[in-house]
């Protein structure tokens, strides 16, 4: 299948996609239309459908933004971007801030304007800001004015900035009172590029996933669609970032799809979540096993009374946290599995369908198989390499790891799985050196570079530990220095440090000091001796 003509005219993304020969095989519905512009079916033709004035974008203690009011936004946005910026579809537009509507207003202005969307967590470092502008050649950065530190500390070359929140002249929401509140959404090709998305590889070099506009509404279409099944009355809610596709499709893509509200918060414990789920009477909530657990253990099932969908992704759900939050709450939470790669989940099962303790089924218009070391596929209950088609797939940018995640037309997601005689996924483990902790994807060699950059470490190695709270614990195995002592404070300083030199959710939250790192005869690090039960001392 060959691609429409492109509305881009900065032709960087359509580029650097890899080979057609290096793509995973797309199962399509149909053609669908050549041209499609992922907010003009998100927000303009709801509008169409269902009226400007309903209830959009919630936030605490702030008025509720319209859908009417976010197209206005986001339309004077796209003015701003397009006759002050001078930027033209196709360009990289970089989003830096915590889940608000302000975000989501940006989001679409990139959108409407025909740009690239390459959102990050406001948690990022200089040097990780200047690794996503490495391999994105960012040409306008967007920030909320309280994370602009990191930003600035970055000095990315040759990229302005914009910030947003502050009273300042120069600010997006001064900016923006002297454009149109109307703007005529560039006409992308379905298959134009309107996300770049990013996850991090065990290498730590982080991967830059493309998603068409078109695979923006499959992810609605399928998963939210069969699974989820939302309707325009439903309110939305969680904690995963907007930068993180989990986060993107269940608080923004889904709600928007059917017309539905949905409340951002920028920052909250579960206690605080419950009682906004609560006071906001919340119906649809997407977070983590860690938080589900987290409410129950601190005795806030009572406020969750008005959800009737609980989606958990991010890490494996337990059947454990299951069977729990079921007696305590009477809702069954809807496990599934997704990746960066595939944009949202594809594996997953609701109500009736569900079996405690499993993922799920293939969610319908995608296909799963468990496969061999040789792509072959295997019994079923046999264990083996999570393998998956559907309407989305793996890109990406200009990456030779593309070769590795797709085989004879399959994502291979890194993941080992059985599947049983009726079509179900059971969970083993990853089997790559990804560390999934509390929901976040963590790549150990990430955070062992960071720790050996402390002027007391030698060498370290870091994986992911068993924890009930949190599914993994990021441990550093570390080997000091001659003459430095091993203490509470050494391990006070080493968390620190990492904390500084990279997103703070990635720090080693356990320290384990040993005299050597177990290694092969050839010096090959073996990290599957630092999983098991007794580690080297």
């Amino acid at each position: 299948m060959n691609l429409s003509p492109s509305a881009h005219v900065d032709p960087f993304c359509r580029t650097h996609l890899p080979d057609r020969a290096d793509w995973p095989e797309l199962l399509l519905d149909g053609a669908g239309p050549d041209r499609l512009n992922c907010a003009t079916a998100l927000l303009d033709d709801v509008i169409r459908e269902l009226g400007g004035d309903r209830p959009c974008l919630l936030a605490p203690g702030q008025t509720t933004w319209t859908y009417e009011g976010l197209r206005q936004t986001a339309s004077r946005i796209a003015h701003v971007l397009t006759e002050e910026f001078a930027i033209v579809p196709g360009n990289r537009v970089l989003l830096r801030g915590p889940n608000n509507p302000w975000l989501v207003a940006c989001w679409f202005g990139v959108l409407k304007a025909g740009a690239v969307v390459v959102a990050t967590m406001p948690m990022l470092r200089a040097g990780e800001l200047r690794d996503i502008h490495e391999i994105a050649d960012i040409d306008l950065a967007i920030c909320d004015h309280r994370f602009l530190a990191d930003l600035v500390a970055a000095e990315l070359v040759d990229v302005p900035t914009l910030s947003y929140g502050s009273s300042s002249d120069t600010d997006l929401q001064s900016r923006i009172l002297g454009h149109s509140d109307s703007y005529d959404d560039v006409v992308t090709a379905a298959d134009d590029v309107a996300l770049l998305a990013f996850t991090s590889g065990t290498t730590g070099r982080p991967k830059s996933t493309m998603h068409f506009h078109r695979d923006v509404l499959a992810i609605a279409d399928t998963f939210s669609h069969h699974i989820v099944k939302p309707t325009s009355a439903d309110v939305f809610t969680g904690t995963p970032p907007l930068a993180f596709t989990f986060g993107l499709g269940g608080l923004v893509i889904f709600p928007l799809r059917v017309g539905a509200s949905t409340l951002l918060i920028e920052k909250a414990t579960p206690a605080e979540l419950a009682r906004l789920i609560a006071e906001h009477q919340v119906s649809i909530c997407f977070t983590a096993p860690t938080a589900y657990r987290a409410m129950l253990a601190s005795g806030d099932a009572s406020s969750l009374s008005t959800l009737r969908r609980a989606v958990s992704a991010g890490e494996h759900l337990d059947v454990t946290t299951w069977h729990a939050f079921h007696d305590a709450t009477g809702i069954a939470l809807i496990d599934g599995i997704g990746a960066t790669e595939m944009l949202h989940v594809f594996i997953s099962a609701a109500d009736d369908d569900i079996r405690p303790g499993s993922t799920g089924r293939a969610v319908p218009g995608y296909v799963a198989a468990i496969v061999d070391d040789s792509g072959v596929q295997v019994p079923d209950g046999t264990p083996g390499r999570l393998a998956v088609k559907g309407p989305t797939g793996c890109r990406y940018l200009a990456d030779p790891r593309q070769k590795v995640y797709v085989e004879g037309g399959w994502n291979i997601t890194g993941d080992t799985f059985t599947r049983d005689a009726d079509g179900y996924y059971w969970y083993h483990a990853r089997n790559d050196d990804m560390i999934v902790s509390s929901g976040y994807n963590i790549s150990g060699p990430e955070v062992e570079e960071a720790v050996v950059s402390h002027p007391v470490v030698l060498e370290c190695a870091v994986v992911g530990l068993p924890d009930q709270s949190r599914g993994q614990l990021v441990t550093a195995f570390v080997v000091l220095k001659p003459d430095e002592a091993a203490s509470d404070d050494t391990v006070t300083s080493i968390q620190s440090h990492v904390k500084a030199m990279i997103a703070p959710y990635k720090y080693p939250r356990r320290v384990e000091f040993v005299a050597a790192l177990p290694r092969t005869a050839t010096g090959k690090l073996q990290r599957f001796r630092l999983r098991a039960p007794e580690t080297p001392s």
